[in-house]
Parts: structure tokens; sequence; C-alpha cells
């Protein structure tokens, strides 16, 4: 099933997430190799594709986990929860129905 996992960032993380994100990003990379992976990426902080300062305020990811458990064990293994960048995570099971 998939699951989304919605995280809301802390305060003046963006030099820690962007120093984490390579890990961050070989661990989705994973995903897309197993063929799990539904869609990833950041919420930019204003209205723009290159936020720049100003940031982020979050991310999504939606991926296939086997359950509900083993989909936020993976998320609380995130090193941007390592770092200090997320500061909640919420992890919800996921239906797609389009396209």
């Amino acid at each position: 099933m998939y699951y989304t996992i919605y995280a809301q960032d802390a305060e003046d993380t963006l030099e820690a997430r962007l120093s984490t994100r390579p890990a961050h990003v070989e661990r989705l990379k994973a995903l897309v190799e197993q063929g799990r992976l539904l869609v990833a990426g950041p919420n930019p902080s204003i209205d723009s594709e290159d936020p720049g300062a100003a940031g982020f305020s979050g991310s999504l990811i939606i991926a296939e986990f086997q359950s509900l458990e083993e989909a936020k064990s993976w998320a609380d293994a995130d090193p941007y929860v390592a770092a200090g960048v997320y500061e909640t995570v919420e992890v919800k099971p996921y239906k797609k129905v389009l396209p």
C-alpha cells in the first residue's frame, strides 16, 4: 500500500537541509530502484521553483510500504529527522485513484 509522509520543517533549517540533502536523496533513490516511490519533493516557502534563501517549509513523499509501521519506521530514519530539519512528520495510508 502507498503511504504519504508529510514533514514540516523547523524554523531556520535551510543550511541543515542543504548539507543533509545528499543522504536524504540516496534513500529516495533506493525506493525508486525498488519501484516503490510514487512522488517526492519539497514545499518551497514562497511561490517559486527556486525559493533561494526563503528555503522550504516541508516535504511530501508518497511511497509503497508493507505497513503503516514500516512507513513510520522508514520516515523516522530520514537524515532530515536526525539533522533537526523536520519538526514534525505525519505518515498516513494513501489510496492512489488518478491518473
